[in-house]
């Protein structure tokens, strides 16, 4: 994370769910305020951003399956019940903006850097905060974000769903694990989590240990390196140790087949893209 603006990487994402919007025909995930919310000077830096005709597509699926899978489990949690919503890591996230549900109380969590430039862009986009939409600010290596969650009035009574997108494959395992810890103790009885992250690659899969390093390389230039792959098996037992009841973790396969079977364009999932689903209190 830079000591001033907002996250690189965050606003590399933003691109390619903008991107698409634009490109891709049916949408997977349709966000309506995915382009404006990168402001002027982002959507001018998407214009001139050249995409690899291999990469490109898979990261947009990949992307574009992760923040669908978050907002149709959400759904599902919140016909469960829940009231509360946590994204963790937001970045440039647009739901908190677009949710209609006015019993839905959402709070964004994030760097203070890539909060505070989000926040600059949405007035300048002229875009509306929902009364139910709350910011909170967390540098993670000095504050405490049970304490920041209780701070903005997340009730622990009540169930709450998290999101954590994008955030795992520049964590150690201990972070990972402090996190997901917390989220146990928030989420409550029917509450729950959705996560993503990468998988390591095959001994024999050279091909993608060489992209995965070229790409680690990019954003560790970026000044945010990628940590260590997470094993699915490490993922579902570290869920399962903090007391979720329900626990999936989905596999590229699983997710192409359920997302993008029966497309004629090149979307495509990342092989080592992974999605880790867990609801409800042992």
């Amino acid at each position: 994370m830079r000591d001033a603006g907002p996250s690189r990487t965050a606003l590399a994402v933003a691109m390619s769910r903008a991107l698409h919007q634009t490109l891709d025909r049916p949408l997977v995930f349709a966000d309506p305020l995915a382009v404006r919310i990168l402001g002027e000077r982002g959507r001018a830096a998407m214009a001139e951003r050249q995409e690899s005709r291999l990469l490109g597509p898979i990261l947009r699926a990949t992307l574009a399956v992760r923040s669908r899978v978050a907002e149709d489990t959400l759904q599902e949690a919140v016909a469960a019940g829940v009231r509360q919503y946590v994204v963790l890591g937001a970045g440039l996230d647009t739901f908190g903006l677009r949710n209609q549900n006015a019993e839905l109380q959402v709070i964004e969590v994030d760097h203070p850097n890539t909060q505070e430039w989000k926040r600059r862009v949405i007035r300048a986009e002229g875009l509306s905060v929902p009364p139910n939409l709350r910011f909170v600010p967390v540098d993670f290596t000095r504050q405490d974000l049970a304490t920041e969650l209780r701070g903005a009035g997340l009730r622990e009574d009540d169930p709450t769903f998290f999101s954590w997108l994008g955030v795992v494959h520049y964590l150690e395992p201990a972070a990972i694990r402090r996190t997901l810890a917390t989220v146990a103790r928030l989420s409550g009885a029917s509450g729950g989590i959705v996560f993503d992250f990468l998988a390591p690659p095959r001994p024999w899969q050279l091909l993608l240990r060489l992209i995965r390093w070229q790409r680690g390389r990019r954003v560790a230039r970026l000044g945010e390196p990628f940590k260590e792959p997470l094993h699915p098996d490490h993922a579902r037992r570290w869920l399962v140790e903090e007391g979720f009841a329900a626990v999936q973790v989905l596999g590229p396969e699983r997710l192409t087949e359920q997302y993008l079977s029966g497309r004629s364009d090149r979307l495509r999932m990342s092989p080592l893209a992974y999605i880790a689903l867990a609801r409800g209190r042992c």
